[in-house]
């Protein structure tokens, strides 16, 4: 069996923060990722993991807390989006700086959605931060990155889990992360509120926000729900299903799944316990393969 990896992170808001324990796991069980691709946090992680700074990036990510993340969300009142998510992306150029996606370790495709001409727009040179910022545009959600007259969302809108924009390498292993994944989770749900603990950080201020977002969705019924809310769930459900498709036309050699009950979009304060079910779904499905490749 090969030891060699083209490896596919899929989009997911924070659930990719599992793709740092995948990619742990199956590094530390001998195996070389030669290439990767990614659309969303599974381009983000892909790119920070090719320019050789994941330790970086992790040891960063496992310090914040819920009012670190509150205090990176940099809200708009644009019409295309109430995030810019530039502050967050300075604030990691500070100890990952820019390179072009070229001058990269290991082959690297960032995936987005041309939203005007309907067509994905896959990254493999040029800036990685311009890259992967196109790429995390969740619709609705963060305000959409502009290239020339061209409008750019998230890679997930057409390609979530991108297995046919990885380079592969002959004899590569195609191994796919889905943390989309319509499957319960391995342990007790935590039954958090997703987004309710910024509005307790906050005063309340975040509720003054979205009720000044409310004239675009009107509620008028008692269990619906806000729009912050209403954005990042659509966009989650639709990923989910739009992966599973993907995936059964396109299947990888192994595929490593992240229940999309693990965590909410903006859940990045849970880094070490979403790290740890990435390692440990990982190592699951590497079991399963080796006992499948023994017996073959």
């Amino acid at each position: 069996m090969s030891r060699k990896i083209a490896l596919v992170l899929g989009s997911g808001g924070a659930r990719g923060v599992a793709h740092i324990g995948v990619i742990h796991e199956l590094v530390e069980q001998g195996y070389q990722i030669t290439s990767v691709a990614g659309s969303s946090m599974g381009a983000l992680i892909g790119g920070i993991y090719a320019s050789g700074k994941l330790d970086e990036y992790e040891k960063w990510l496992r310090t914040l807390d819920k009012l670190d993340v509150f205090g990176l969300i940099d809200f708009t009142l644009s019409s295309s989006g109430i995030i810019k998510a530039d502050k967050v992306l300075n604030e990691i150029r500070k100890f990952i700086p820019d390179r072009n996606i070229e001058e990269l370790s290991i082959p690297f495709t960032a995936v987005a959605t041309d939203i005007r001409n309907k067509k994905e727009v896959c990254f493999s040179t040029g800036s990685l931060y311009k890259a992967v910022r196109a790429s995390i545009s969740i619709p609705m959600v963060i305000t959409p990155a502009v290239h020339g007259d061209v409008l750019l969302v998230d890679g997930g809108v057409l390609n979530p889990v991108p297995v046919n924009r990885v380079k592969r390498h002959q004899g590569d292993l195609l191994v796919a992360v889905n943390v989309n994944a319509q499957i319960p989770m391995p342990k007790k749900k935590n039954t958090e509120n997703k987004n309710g603990y910024i509005g307790q950080l906050t005063n309340g201020r975040f509720k003054a926000f979205q009720e000044k977002m409310s004239h675009l969705f009107p509620a008028h019924k008692k269990d619906s729900i806000g729009y912050f809310e209403l954005g990042t769930e659509t966009s989650s459900l639709m990923l989910s299903q739009i992966s599973k498709l993907n995936l059964e036309l396109n299947p990888p050699d192994l595929l490593i799944e992240i229940s999309r009950q693990a965590g909410g979009t903006f859940d990045f304060h849970k880094a070490d316990e979403l790290i740890e079910l990435g390692r440990q779904e990982a190592k699951k499905a590497l079991k399963t393969l080796n006992q499948k490749n023994r017996h073959s």
